[in-house]
């Protein structure tokens, strides 16, 4: 599968939550702060990156990340809504490349960039098996 056939620049995926007390530093670090993880402001964005092209791959065929480059900006408390998105700013054959955004209600807390590799399913899990 070639992602150039079937993903294009623009694609684009929004996600919300309202911050649990479990993705805050504070849950994973002891005396840490219970405000959002910036690992899981990148889940967000990772995720809404998939939701962005998961409707356009073929049977077998899924993304994994390779890359992040986030900031994280603000710091976010137990309870506030987060929105992340996601959208496509370029296709090669085998990457997809994404600008990710989260905000709170009042600001911008979060950008970056972020790729996904396209990978086949059975390959992959072949690969894992071998190794």
């Amino acid at each position: 599968m070639d992602a150039r056939d079937v993903i294009k620049v623009g694609m684009s995926a929004e996600r919300t939550l309202v911050v649990p007390p479990e993705r805050t530093v504070g849950h994973f670090v002891a005396h840490m702060p219970m405000v959002y993880a910036t690992p899981m402001m990148i889940l967000e964005m990772e995720m809404a990156s998939g939701d962005a092209i998961n409707a356009c791959l073929e049977p077998g065929w899924i993304t994994v990340g390779t890359e992040v480059d986030i900031r994280h900006l603000a710091a976010t408390p137990v309870g506030a809504r987060v929105r992340t998105t996601a959208r496509v700013i370029a296709v090669e054959r085998r990457v997809i490349r994404f600008e990710v955004e989260a905000f709170d209600d009042t600001r911008r807390i979060g950008e970056g960039r972020h790729a996904r590799g396209l990978v086949n399913l059975e390959s992959f899990a072949r690969r894992l098996r071998a190794g």
